[in-house]
């Protein structure tokens, strides 16, 4: 057997009964678990690993709708295409997870009240409401994160406080029915925590195995302590710019906010 045909065949659905078994100590058949239902928000300029990480290994397991203002084809920020199937006005009401990802397009998504008015709306029946990388921002800007700790990538993690919420440097942190990642790669490790917490620990490590998720970098320079001063400055300086805009537009918001209530 091909490892693709492998991969597909250990955590098709067959698989699930067997091990809802196996979980809940029972010698019947279970009955297949019912797909779950996940809202992705997508936009224009997104990350897209932030996406298809916690999407890989979720979607197995779930209706998936990728959601956006219309079903045109958007890009990434590398310039990869995405096809949304899903309009905010079609997103079901109750979705059992809702997930923002991050990426340089964050910062009109966190300036449009129509949007988050919709994961607001959202947000209020979902079982879970998670993000990946710099999307927490996007949550924080919906008033969705007042009162939690939460993360996002390291360089943008304490912007999280000017929202209420309280900054965690932690690759995946969990509050109550709020899941975080970290930055971008850590969408996997988010996606198959959060999966133990929906399917228990044996479907979520069947799903790693099958995507052989055995991580080996070639350098230990994943976070700023282990990459060291030199490194990171040299991050900090590409990334000032984005920095800068952010801050800029976290200002104008937190600003908008406090008139309003006065």
């Amino acid at each position: 057997m091909r490892r693709r045909e492998f991969g597909k065949a250990i955590v098709g659905t067959t698989i699930f009964p067997s091990m809802a078994s196996a979980q809940n100590g029972s010698g019947r058949p279970a009955m297949p678990a019912q797909p779950l239902t996940i809202g992705m928000l997508t936009y224009p300029n997104l990350t897209l690993l932030d996406l298809i990480g916690p999407q890989t290994v979720l979607s197995t397991h779930a209706n998936v709708h990728l959601i956006w203002k219309s079903k045109d084809v958007i890009y990434s920020d590398r310039g990869v295409g995405i096809k949304p199937d899903t309009t905010v006005e079609e997103c079901p009401a109750e979705l059992d997870v809702l997930f923002v990802p991050g990426g340089p397009g964050m910062l009109p998504v966190m300036k449009d009240r129509g949007l988050l008015d919709f994961l607001k709306s959202r947000a209020e029946r979902a079982r879970f409401v998670t993000s990946v990388c710099t999307g927490s921002l996007i949550l924080g800007a919906a008033g969705l994160l007042k009162g939690y700790k939460a993360t996002s990538h390291w360089a943008a993690v304490e912007n999280l406080s000017a929202f209420g919420a309280e900054p965690v440097h932690q690759r995946v942190v969990v509050d109550r029915n709020r899941v975080t990642g970290g930055g971008v790669t850590s969408g996997i490790d988010f996606g198959l925590a959060l999966l133990a917490m929906l399917r228990g620990d044996i479907s979520a490590k069947v799903t790693q195995l099958a995507m052989e998720y055995d991580p080996q970098p070639p350098f230990s320079a994943g976070s700023p302590e282990l990459a060291g001063p030199a490194v990171t400055q040299l991050a900090l300086n590409a990334l000032a710019p984005m920095q800068e805009q952010t801050r800029k537009t976290i200002a104008a918001i937190t600003k908008s906010a406090d008139s309003t209530r006065q």
